[in-house]
This record gives C-alpha cells, sequence and structure tokens, in this order.
C-alpha cells in the first residue's frame, strides 16, 4: 500500500508543510517550498529503495473495508469542520480542529494495519491542532497558527515516514537483533 504508507504520510506531510509556510512570504517561503517537496520525494525515493514490495497479497475485505469506515467519517468530519467555520467566520480553526481529526482516525488504522506505531503520530497531530488552538485562545496572529499547526503535523508524518523506512531497511545486523528491533518499532 505504497511502501508501507510512506508515501502517505510524505505526500500529506507536504500539504501541512505548506500550510505552514504559508506563514512566509517571498523568497522565505519559497526555499521552504522548495525543501519540503526535497523531503518529499526523498522520502518516497527511499522508501521505493528500501522498502520490500508487498507479498501478502491483497488486503483483506474485512480490514480493506474498516479502513474506507474511518477514511470517509475523516473526510466527513473534515468538510463538516470547513463548512462550520466557514460560516462561523473563523477559518483560522480550519487547519487546528482538522489536525485533530486527522490525528485521532490514526487510532483505529493502528489496529486495522496492526501498526501500534500509528499512535504516535496520532498523539502528535492531536497535540499539534491543540497547540493551534491555544495560540488562537490567546489572540496569537493567525500566520502563526498555521505555522504552529503545520509545522508540528509535517514534521511528525515525515519523522514517522522515516521510522517507517528505517525500521524496515535492511540492515548487516544478526536475524536475532533485527527481529528484537523490529518487535520494539511495533
Amino acid at each position: 500500500m505504497f511502501k508501507s504508507g510512506v508515501g502517505f504520510l510524505a505526500l500529506f506531510g507536504l500539504g501541512w508543510w505548506l500550510l505552514a509556510t504559508s506563514a512566509f512570504d517571498g523568497t522565505a517561503r519559497l526555499v521552504e517550498v522548495v525543501a519540503g517537496g526535497a523531503v518529499t520525494v526523498g522520502l518516497m525515493l527511499a522508501a521505493r529503495r528500501l522498502l520490500p514490495s508487498s507479498t501478502e497479497g491483497p488486503f483483506p475485505a474485512d480490514r480493506r473495508r474498516r479502513f474506507h469506515q474511518i477514511n470517509g467519517l475523516q473526510w466527513l468530519l473534515i468538510a463538516a469542520i470547513a463548512v462550520v467555520c466557514a460560516r462561523a467566520g473563523t477559518p483560522v480553526l480550519v487547519p487546528p480542529l482538522v489536525a485533530i481529526v486527522v490525528g485521532l482516525h490514526f487510532l483505529p488504522l493502528a489496529a486495522v494495519f496492526e501498526q501500534p506505531r500509528l499512535r504516535v503520530p496520532a498523539a502528535l497531530l492531536v497535540a499539534a491542532g491543540a497547540s493551534g488552538l491555544v495560540v488562537w485562545l490567546t489572540d496569537g496572529p493567525d500566520e502563526t497558527v498555521r505555522l504552529v499547526v503545520g509545522l508540528v503535523s509535517a514534521l511528525s508524518l515525515w519523522g514517522t515516514a522515516v521510522w517507517t523506512v528505517t525500521g524496515a531497511a535492511p540492515s548487516d545486523e544478526s536475524d536475532d537483533e533485527s527481529d528484537g528491533r523490529e518487535r520494539l518499532l511495533r
């Protein structure tokens, strides 16, 4: 599934990064956008090169159905957040609330994919959203809300992608040592 989800993590990380860079203007933003693109491409190339191709066959129907239910609910909530915030005249709240929803969606996905480590980006994205809400509640500028939420969200998704690539990459260690490390990552 897009090389163990690294492609999705990298691309959505880029989306959050672009949100963060919207706090800047001119050359600074251009440099940040290019840097984010480079990180994304680098992660996807690393996944392609280092991660094994899926040999487990198709995703079981019941787990695929659960995955679609979780993602469908996530997108419905995101759409509702966008509509409610727009009507309330508070579009600045969209990113923090979306980060919370996206973070929470990782919790059931951790069970679906049997990847408990997905709880880490779940917690970090919820923290990113909560941090953005705190900035807004303390009358921080909209740019700071976007910067905080976007930066923490991007780094957490990219960090999870790096963790996935480095945790699954072949090494010169003995099988016993790598099996132990793999168990720790789960």
